[in-house]
């Protein structure tokens, strides 16, 4: 390869590492009453008054234009949220820089080794996805935490209802008698129902900073009971109860479909590892895929084929229960 196009790569990536730099520096953070009130009132949901299109008056901050970054991000969906609900302290404008910035340094590091150039866009693309990995990882730790003390919450407030106390003062409970996660997201609906925000749009907004659908059925149970009546504390016992045997069932289906797991793990690694196995012994034996025409034909079907094992093996261990 020319030096020149070396030279101008490497420049590229540089100027891209710096400028991502910069502006995970130059982001602004929030002040701190803008923070206590992001944090009172919630950022993805509920608010007091909602303007005619349905936006929240509370939940934005002062300055609620969307940069580039967010435009860019939304076009893949509601990154904010996302972000939100791995409870990571990063802006949507951050997580992309890191990805570009550690996009570019992949492809450095292929330079820099004097590797072919068909594998820059492996390494930018191994880690670019880096920050995604992380908080997608982080994000379903998070959520399955919550699941997993669910059904003691739910518990603690049914005991807190037969005791005489209000649903806020149930709410309130876990909040300061339970641990992260969960403590903290009823201890934010209680603050908001304590600004005078309705209760139902405060478990709303709980459900969409945390997707989880038993968290649903309990909103839905409160709501239901607000408007008809009911004992709502046996409602939660036996939301409490199915929740729990759902749990059991749905370690059975982990233990039992644990084979089929590792089995797919084994069949989707062991091509690309015999790839740069042979790579190393054989170069010249692997690169016929690259520059032949029938080689790249037979690289893209095995890829293709790749994928879509990796999809039906996923459909086949993943039941829901």
């Amino acid at each position: 390869m020319s030096p020149i196009i070396i030279t101008i790569a490497v420049f590229v990536a540089v100027v891209t590492l710096v400028a991502a730099f910069g502006a995970v520096l130059a982001s602004n953070a929030a002040t701190q009453a803008e923070d206590r009130l992001d944090m009172l009132t919630g950022a993805s949901g509920s608010a007091i008054a909602k303007g005619k299109e349905g936006t929240s008056l509370l939940s934005s901050t002062a300055d609620d234009s969307k940069t580039a970054a967010v435009e860019f991000l939304n076009r893949f969906g509601d990154i904010k949220r996302f972000l939100s609900q791995a409870n990571v302290s990063i802006t949507p404008a951050q997580f992309l820089a890191a990805t570009i910035g550690l996009a570019a340094l992949g492809v450095l590091i292929i330079f820099v080794l004097k590797l072919p150039f068909f594998f820059a866009p492996l390494a930018a693309g191994a880690l670019g996805a880096i920050p995604f990995g992380f908080v997608m990882i982080t994000r379903k730790r998070r959520l399955g935490a919550f699941a997993r003390q669910l059904p003691d919450a739910l518990e603690l407030v049914s005991r807190a209802l037969r005791a005489g106390h209000s649903l806020a003062a149930g709410i309130n409970l876990v909040g300061s008698e339970m641990s992260q996660p969960i403590a903290g997201e009823f201890a934010r609906a209680y603050e908001e129902q304590n600004l005078g925000i309705p209760l139902e749009d405060t478990l709303e907004g709980m459900t969409e900073r945390v997707p989880n659908l038993d968290l649903r059925f309990f909103a839905t149970a409160v709501i239901l009971q607000r408007q008809t009546g009911g004992d709502l504390a046996e409602i939660l016992d036996k939301i409490g109860h199915l929740v729990r045997e759902r749990f059991q069932i749905y370690g059975q289906i982990q233990s039992l479909t644990g084979e089929g797991r590792l089995s797919g793990i084994v069949l989707l690694a062991l091509p690309p590892v015999l790839f740069i196995v042979m790579y190393r012994l054989n170069p010249d034996y692997v690169m016929v895929l690259f520059t032949d025409e029938i080689g790249k034909l037979m690289l893209a079907a095995a890829v293709f084929m790749q994928l879509a094992g990796a999809f039906v093996i996923k459909k086949i261990i993943n039941i829901k229960v």
